[in-house]
C-alpha cells in the first residue's frame, strides 16, 4: 500500500472538511496550509505527492501558488509536484491552464470527482473540468496568444496554524 501525502492549500474550513472526507483513509495523510505564501516552503519541507490549491486563499491564491511552485521547480529549488486547483467557476479554467496545473475541478466539489481527479493526476495524467485541455489550448490560441504558448498538456491531518483536523 502506497502512502499518499496531500498538501491542501485553502483557508476555507468547508473545503478542508470535504477534501479530507473524500480522500481520507489509512493510506492518506494531509498537511493543511491556510496561507498561500507558505506553500513552497511546506512543499520543500514535507515533499507531498500532490498539492490541492483553492483558487482563493487569502493574499496568494491557487494560481499564484501553482506558478510559484513551477518557478521554484524551473530554478531547481523544488522537485516537480502535481497540482490540482479548485476553481470557483468555469471561467477560471483559463487561469488554471495558464498556471500549468495538472488538473482542476469546478466547485461545488463531490467525493467521486475529487477522487477521480486525484487518481488521474497521481498516475501522471491530467483532469480538467468545464473545458477540456484541448479546448482550453484552443481558447488560448484564439485569444491572440502565440500558438507555442498553448500546451496540451482515519488519516492524520497537520494544519499550519496548529489546528488538528480529524479526517476520519
Amino acid at each position: 500500500m502506497t502512502i499518499v501525502h496531500v498538501l491542501l492549500a485553502t483557508d476555507a474550513d468547508w473545503i478542508v472538511d470535504e477534501v479530507t472526507a473524500a480522500l481520507g483513509g489509512p493510506d492518506t495523510s494531509f498537511t493543511v496550509c491556510r496561507e498561500g505564501r507558505l506553500v513552497s516552503s511546506l512543499v520543500a519541507d514535507r515533499d507531498p505527492d500532490l498539492v490541492i490549491a483553492d483558487l482563493q486563499i487569502g493574499s496568494m491564491g491557487g494560481m499564484a501558488v501553482c506558478m510559484a511552485l513551477r518557478l521554484d521547480e524551473s530554478a531547481g529549488a523544488l522537485d516537480h509536484v502535481p497540482v490540482i486547483m479548485l476553481l470557483d467557476r468555469v471561467a477560471d479554467v483559463y487561469l488554471a491552464k495558464r498556471s500549468d496545473a495538472e488538473g482542476w475541478l469546478v466547485k461545488p466539489l463531490d467525493a467521486l470527482r475529487l477522487r477521480r481527479a486525484v487518481d488521474s493526476v497521481l498516475d501522471g495524467g491530467t483532469w480538467t473540468e468545464g473545458v477540456t485541455a484541448d479546448d482550453a489550448s484552443a481558447a488560448v490560441v484564439a485569444g491572440g496568444l502565440p500558438a507555442d504558448d498553448a500546451t496540451d498538456d482515519g488519516s492524520d491531518v497537520a494544519v499550519t496554524d496548529g489546528e488538528t483536523v480529524d479526517a476520519g
